[in-house]
Formats: structure tokens, C-alpha cells, sequence
């Protein structure tokens, strides 16, 4: 049975503002919900906000109806920065969720009330933790949320003809580019194939035939190790790389190309190798000893989760601010200026930076590099890694976004998993994802992005995987990385390839995805899946609803899941499935046209998806159905909303 509930997101469809993509303290913004005339009628609707920390109830008016819905329509003040809502439905009629209203009654005892947060809908009060909300910030840059993105670890993605001239470093065990990689161990992160800066700008081609718009790097900083996570310096790029001009030459050529290039930062910690670290251990009582935590005896350190490579920053230095913030040219800033010109950082865990037991200086410092990013360039992007419940330090006001996977990629890995034991299950002490239902994947992905604005959640990374995880292909069933990928692009958020997914790589945990690219052997292509992702880079482009739409599920049960996007002039339906399955749309929840347009072939699908009538015609509702792992986007009408 379709899901046909009060519904509301943050999406323009239902948030009116004074400017587009921009609201201040102080405005006055248009809140709308729809309700299914199936499931009311509502006899009163408010809008419930949270101003000054006191909540707050105004009105809602009835706009009409159209199409089997009912709209209101209130007006709510943004008193503060981050302004918090809900909506209270009241019901005259006794019957429960999703039951047809009896007859109407006058007492007390015959009304209910509903909230409606970013959560969904409930018969009892809730925490304001899940409130929708508007915020003042400045928003993030059109680029990003529109943005196709290519994560790229360079010491494995090419190697240019100079790269045989770079010497091996003392730390490193170089490798022919076809040697496996080693997932664990000490070799994982010694092991050295010699990627480098121009290699990827001989690539950047390839990115273009995939429909890549911003290209993500991993750390190209000298360090000791493969990953670049302990830097040495942060005031050159690494020599392996092929140095700083390699960087200007490689930025230079994607911004011809109509891509934006992010580069990835530490903030919460250098390497033990680097010249700060090394000044600071050498003597207690110079400038640099008080940029981390050492013992009061200067004997010991603290370090990222216990590592000694990767001593800790800290952030109640003023000079350790100045120099890799606030100055002329700290480290935040001279990359972002020309000559390298990049558009924006990617903060390595975010999460962690600035936090040491009783000391949480994290918003404080995430305000400092985001406050520095603006002043530089107003169009930069400011994404931060949040690996778990990102919502808390993810608000806009400074991160635009987070690279976590609580809400997208750790619930698709449980729905779409075969039985793949001893793969690293993101850090738990899991053997592996455990299978859940398509109901536990939506109950856990409201949950989790509930905390989110609607600006923020645009901004998120929908990743399938990335060079900290295992590979999709590992943990999912036949088909599935397909499956995931039409919903990565599909919902909110930015889709993220990681380098290989085109390519079908597989991998158990971060390092042993790390895999040289196979450009020339076909046998190390685990399945060529280019063409799909070029279709559906393509497709996010042409399809408005997908960049813009708002989103409402329409099944979520066992082993399909169905939603749209949707703005006024267009919408997209997403239909998914992990097996053979079989749902129907009807008029509860899609207009006369829409069914129409459904029993038209997809825009695109993986796998095999069809739709026929259910009844005598289509408008009496569609049947779709999946043969085996699949998905398909239709194109459909946009939503009416009355007085539009």
C-alpha cells in the first residue's frame, strides 16, 4: 500500500522565502504542508517554532485542494539563526494512520493530534531534535549541490611519463602498478605506485565522458606515509606529486574543463614528521610546543586515536590560529589563491577537530576556516568529515556539508548485502552489514537526516563508498552498487564516485580499496559500469526535480523502495528493488497525469524495471515491477499546488 501521509520537506515547493536560496533574521517565510484527503480532513493546522527557545503556535490557513491533497498554508518569524519547526494537525475524526475518516465529532474526546517533524509523522509529542528547519546562513555555492563528484587518492589513480623519474622515499616499497595491495598491516600504508599530479590532468577526459563536475583529492601534501594524512608541511606539494606547479598545471586544466577541484585538509592534526611537530618536540618553550598537547614533563603527546604519527592540534593556540587560519598566507588561504586557485576544502574528520576531553573548540575553529574560506572566496566550498551523526556540527553555518555516512551509505550497504563476512563495517565490531528491510533503511535514513536543513542535506555526500570504506562491490549483491548508484544521484545530496567505481573495483576495508586504476587490464575490471554512471550524471542535469525537488517516499517494504522529487514544473519517481518485487502507485499519492507518465518507459534503469496499469486503465493506478537488483527514474509532471 502506498505511503500516503501529512507531508512537508524543506524543498522550495514548500518554503517560501523573501530572496531564493537565502533567508535573514528577522524575515517572515510561507510554510506549507498537504495532507491526503484519504487520510483527513485536518480541521486545523499550526505551525509550531521554536523562537528564543520558547515555543510557539500560528495558524495555518487552508489554501484548496488539488489533486487528492489538501494545503495550508503559515507564516512563521525566523527569530533566530537556526529557526525550528513543526506542524500540529488536528483531526476531528476518530481513525488512525493511513485509515479512511469516519463521520465528524464535536467533543473533546473525538480529537486527535499529529506532529509532523523531519522524522515523520507522530500521535504523540516529540523532541525538537528532529524539527524541520530554516536557517540564516550564507548558503553554499550553486555548484556544489548541482555537482557530480570524483574522489581521486592520487599515488593510485595514473602516473605520468615523469612519474619514473621521482625517487623512492626511505619510507616507502614501491610497487609495479598491476601488484595487489596490501589491506592490512604496516605495508598498507608504505606501499608506494607512484600516481601522481599529472597523471590525473591526463585523466581529467575520463572525469568529463563520466559527467564529473568537482574533482576531490585526497591529501597532496609531503608526508610519510601513502595516504598523505601526516603531513610534513603544509606549505608545498608534495615532490612525488609532482610538485606545486603540477597542482596549478592540474587545476588550470579541469577548470577549462567546467570542474572544480577540492582539496583535503587536517585540521586536527599534522604529521610527527612535520616541521612544526619536529620544532615543537625539540624544544618546550618554542611558539610550535604550544600548538599540541604534549605531558607536562614534554615526554608524551596526544595523537589521533592513539597513533604517534599523527600528533594533535591544539586549537586554543593563538599562533597555531593565525598561522594556519587567520594569515595573509596561512594554510587555509594560500591554496584557495592564485596561482593554485582550488575551490574549497574538504576538512579530514571534522568531527574530531578541536575536541580533547572537557576542551570542544570545534565550532569555534570551524567558524575561524569558514569565516577565512568566505573572505577569500565567496564561492568556495567548506565540506567537513563527520563519520557518524554529522548533524550536530553540520548546521551551515560553517560547514556546508559533511562526508558521513550514518544516513545514505551505511543503511544502502545493510539493504542491498550479500553475505560478506570480514568486511570492516565502517569501524563497528560487525563481521559485515547485517540485512534489513527497506522500512528499517528508511526509518534509519529519516532518523539520521532529520537534524539536517533542507540546504545542508543538498550539500551532503551521497557515497556509495570512498577510500576509508570497503568497496560496494564487496559487501552488496549482484546488481546492487547499480542499484545505490541511481539512489545516490537520486536523492538529496551530492552523488560521490570514488576512483574504480566505474570500474567495479572491490575491496574489504579503506586501504585495500585503495586499488591502482586498471587503464590498460581489462581482466583487473570487475564490471564496466561507465556508461551507466556517464547516463546518469546526464540525467541529474536534465531532470530539475533532481537537483531542486523536495522528496516524498511512496514504499518503503522489504525489497522496494519508491519515491519522488518534486517541483512545481516537473518531478522524477525513483523506483528500487534488490530482488523481484512488485509495487503499485495510485491516485493516494500520484496525480491523473503522473500515473499516465509512469507507464511510460524510464529515463533510465538498472537491471529491468517495467510499469503497466494495475486496473482497467492507468489512471486506476501503475504496477511496477523489478526483475532481480534494478531501478528506474521516470520523468513525471510536477506537483500542483493551489494559488500556483
Amino acid at each position: 500500500m502506498p505511503i500516503a501521509l501529512p507531508h512537508h520537506d524543506g524543498s522550495s515547493l514548500f518554503v517560501s522565502t523573501s530572496s531564493p536560496q537565502s533567508v535573514s533574521l528577522g524575515d517572515t517565510v510561507r510554510l506549507r504542508v498537504r495532507v491526503p484527503q484519504g487520510w483527513g480532513p485536518a480541521s486545523k493546522v499550526w505551525v509550531r517554532s521554536v523562537q528564543d527557545g520558547e515555543p510557539r503556535y500560528d495558524a495555518a490557513i487552508r489554501l484548496g485542494t488539488a489533486d487528492g491533497w489538501e494545503w495550508w498554508e503559515a507564516a512563521m518569524l525566523v527569530a533566530n539563526p537556526v529557526a525550528k519547526y513543526r506542524f500540529l494537525l488536528e483531526v476531528t475524526e476518530a481513525h488512525d494512520d493511513g485509515a479512511p475518516a469516519g463521520t465528524a465529532v464535536s467533543g473533546t474526546a473525538g480529537r486527535s493530534y499529529w506532529n509532523l517533524n523531519a522524522q515523520g509523522l507522530f500521535r504523540r509529542d516529540v523532541s525538537d531534535a528532529a524539527d524541520f528547519r530554516v536557517t540564516t546562513f550564507a548558503p553554499a555555492p550553486e555548484w556544489l549541490r548541482r555537482g557530480t563528484m570524483y574522489q581521486v587518492f592520487p599515488d593510485r589513480f595514473a602516473r605520468s611519463e615523469q612519474a619514473d623519474g621521482h625517487p623512492v622515499p626511505d619510507w616507502a616499497m614501491r610497487c609495479s602498478w598491476d601488484e595487489p595491495v596490501v589491506g592490512t598491516g604496516g605495508q598498507a600504508a608504505t606501499q608506494f605506485y607512484g600516481g601522481d599530479l599529472p597523471g590525473i590532468t591526463g585523466k581529467l577526459d575520463h572525469l568529463r565522458e563520466l559527467g564529473v563536475d568537482v574533482l576531490y583529492l585526497t591529501p597532496f601534501f609531503p608526508a610519510r606515509s601513502n595516504h598523505r594524512y601526516d603531513a610534513s608541511t603544509f606549505d608545498s606539494v608534495d615532490p612525488l606529486l609532482g610538485g606545486d606547479q603540477a597542482l596549478v598545471q592540474l587545476v588550470e586544466a579541469a577548470h577549462a574543463r567546467g570542474i572544480k577541484v577540492l582539496g583535503d585538509l587536517t585540521a586536527n592534526h599534522s604529521g610527527a614528521a612535520h616541521e612544526w611537530f619536529v620544532k615543537a618536540l625539540a624544544d618546550p618553550g618554542s611558539e610550535e610546543a604550544g600548538y599540541y598537547y604534549f605531558s607536562a614533563d614534554h615526554s608524551s603527546y596526544e595523537s589521533w586515536w592513539g597513533v604517534p604519527s599523527l600528533p594533535k592540534f591544539n586549537w586554543a593556540s593563538d599562533a597555531l590560529r593565525r598561522r594556519f587560519i587567520t594569515d595573509e598566507d596561512s594554510v587555509v588561504a594560500r591554496w584557495l589563491k592564485p596561482p593554485f586557485s582550488l575551490d574549497g576544502w574538504r576538512i579530514d574528520v571534522g568531527n574530531m577537530t578541536g575536541r580533547l576531553g572537557s576542551v570542544d573548540l570545534n565550532h569555534e575553529v570551524a567558524r575561524l576556516i569558514a569565516d577565512r574560506v568566505r573572505e577569500i572566496n565567496p564561492d568556495a566550498a567548506l565540506l567537513a568529515e563527520s563519520t557518524s551523526d554529522a548533524a550536530p556540527d553540520v548546521t551551515g553555518e560553517h560547514w556546508q556539508g559533511a562526508m558521513t555516512y550514518s544516513n545514505f551509505t551505511r543503511p544502502l550497504w545493510s539493504w542491498l548485502a550479500k553475505d560478506a563476512p570480514d568486511v570492516n563495517f565502517f569501524g563497528s565490531p560487525q563481521t559485515g552489514p547485517n540485512r534489513i528491510g527497506a522500512e528499517d533503511f528508511l526509518a534509519t535514513h529519516q532518523d539520521l537526516a532529520a537534524g539536517f536543513s533542507w540546504g545542508v542535506r543538498q550539500n551532503n555526500l551521497n557515497a556509495l563508498n570512498t577510500h576509508d570504506t570497503a568497496r560496494a562491490a564487496t559487501v552488496m549483491i549482484e546488481g546492487g552498487p547499480e542499484v545505490v548508484a541511481v539512489l545516490a544521484f537520486c536523492l538529496p545530496g551530492v552523488p560521490v564516485m570514488f576512483a574504480g567505481d566505474e570500474f567495479g573495483l572491490e575491496g574489504f576495508n579503506g586501504e585495500d580499496s585503495r586499488t591502482p586504476m586498471p587503464w590498460d587490464a581489462p581482466e583487473r575490471v570487475g564490471k564496466d559500469l561507465r556508461s551507466a554512471y556517464a547516463t546518469l550524471g546526464r540525467l541529474r542535469k536534465e531532470l530539475p526535480a533532481l537537483g531542486d525537488g523536495g522528496i516524498r517516499w511512496l514504499h518503503a517494504q522489504g525489497d522496494a523502495l519508491v519515491f519522488i522529487r518534486e517541483c512545481s514544473g516537473t518531478s522524477a519517481l525513483v523506483f528500487a528493488a534488490r530482488c523481484d518485487a512488485t509495487v503499485v502507485m495510485d491516485s493516494s499519492v500520484l496525480s491523473e497525469p503522473q500515473l499516465r507518465a509512469l507507464l511510460a518507459g524510464p529515463r533510465h534503469q538498472s537491471g529491468t524495471v517495467t510499469s503497466a496499469p494495475a486496473g482497467p486503465t492507468g489512471v486506476d493506478g501503475v504496477r511496477l515491477r523489478a526483475e532481480g537488483p534494478s531501478a528506474g527514474v521516470w520523468e513525471l509532471p510536477g506537483t500542483a499546488v493551489p494559488g500556483r
